[in-house]
């Protein structure tokens, strides 16, 4: 795995192999990547922006929008391993002035999140889990997000969740087994 684009082009990251843990692709993040910059449904950049990555792993999403110029992303994970490898990239980069880690279930930090607001949601849960749509429901509700953002949703493709009555849901991609949702709040 490697950082694609920006600053921190071509730089390797290091990703965890166990069966809890399924690092973003390469290919996947490219695209998410190319839709953000490119797309005429919303109006976000990465450039100082403040990024949420709910679910995050060992970061790549997260890791890719520093290289790009995000200003701040604020990583949530539970797994400690998969946490670890996140601080050994974000030391191994140097960039940890513009990072922020919690170890911790998703549910319980939205909770207590109520002086920050942020331009881009990324989830990226467990295939098989869909407490997800609980988060997005408790960041509609508190509010956290800047008039202009975009939420970003990485699910299997078979997915059919009920996003449509939490987001307004602007784009659905489809990559191999891939399927990311591209929305906002209302």
């Amino acid at each position: 795995m490697r950082i694609i684009s920006g600053k921190l082009k071509g730089k390797l990251i290091n990703f965890l192999k166990n069966s809890t843990t399924r690092p973003l692709k390469d290919s996947v993040k490219e695209n998410i990547f190319n839709v953000l910059k490119h797309s005429n449904m919303f109006q976000v950049t990465l450039e100082k922006a403040n990024i949420l990555d709910l679910y995050s792993g060992i970061g790549s999403f997260g890791l890719e929008c520093i290289s790009r110029g995000a200003e701040k992303v604020t990583f949530i994970e539970k797994d400690k391993n998969a946490l670890s490898i996140l601080e050994k990239n974000l030391t191994q980069l140097s960039i940890f002035k513009n990072a922020k880690m919690i170890n911790n279930n998703v549910e319980d930090v939205l909770l207590k999140i109520n002086d920050e607001k942020y331009d881009v949601f990324f989830l990226d849960p467990p295939f098989s889990e869909d407490k997800f749509i609980k988060s997005l429901s408790l960041i509609k509700k508190s509010k956290i997000y800047k008039k202009k953002h975009i939420v970003v949703i990485h699910r299997e493709k078979k997915s059919n969740d009920a996003l449509h009555e939490v987001i307004n849901v602007l784009d659905v991609k489809q990559y191999g087994r891939s399927k990311i949702i591209f929305g906002t709040f209302n």
